[in-house]
C-alpha cells in the first residue's frame, strides 16, 4: 500500500488547519504558502474535505476554510479513506467473495494481519495528536 501525493497533502492540509485553529477562517493561500504546495491542488483537496463535511468555508473577504469540527474528532483514517479510498493491502480483503481462491489462501491470514496492523495506526491517531507532535517539534530546536 502506497499512500498518493493527495492523501498526504490532505492530511498536511487538515493538520495546518488545526494548528492555526484561532476560530478564523484560513486562506487557501495562506496554507499553500505555508505548505509548499500549489492552490490549484489544495483546492481539489479542499474541495474534496468540504463536500465530506470535514472543512467548512466562507466566500468572501474575512472568507477562507476551518475545520468543521474539534481536532480531536479526526483521525488520519478518516483523512486517508476519504481521499485514498481503502487501506486494504489486497483487494480480496474486502472483496473476499470475489476471490475464487479465499477459502484455500494460505497467504490471506497475512493480509488481514497486516490491515488489522494499517487500521489500528491510522484509527488511533487524532489531529489533535500531530498537532502536538508538530508543536513539540517546533520546541525542541530552541535554543
Amino acid at each position: 500500500m502506497r499512500i498518493s501525493t493527495k492523501g498526504r497533502y490532505a492530511l498536511r492540509l487538515m493538520l495546518d488547519l488545526a494548528l492555526n485553529n484561532t476560530g478564523e477562517n484560513i486562506s487557501i493561500k495562506a496554507i499553500a504558502a505555508r505548505q509548499e504546495i500549489s492552490i490549484k491542488y489544495l483546492e481539489q483537496i479542499i474541495s474534496m474535505l468540504n463536500r465530506a463535511g470535514f472543512v467548512k468555508s466562507e466566500r468572501g473577504a474575512g472568507g477562507g476554510y476551518r475545520l468543521a469540527k474539534a481536532p480531536e474528532e479526526y483521525t488520519v483514517g478518516m483523512i486517508l479513506r476519504l481521499t485514498e479510498g481503502s487501506l486494504a493491502p489486497v483487494a480480496c480483503i474486502e472483496e473476499a467473495e470475489q476471490c475464487a481462491r479465499y477459502a484455500e489462501c494460505a497467504t490471506i491470514s497475512v493480509w488481514e494481519k497486516l490491515n488489522e496492523a494499517i487500521n489500528n495506526v491510522v484509527d488511533h491517531i487524532t489531529l489533535a495528536d500531530l498537532v502536538e507532535e508538530q508543536r513539540n517539534k517546533q520546541t525542541d530546536f530552541v535554543i
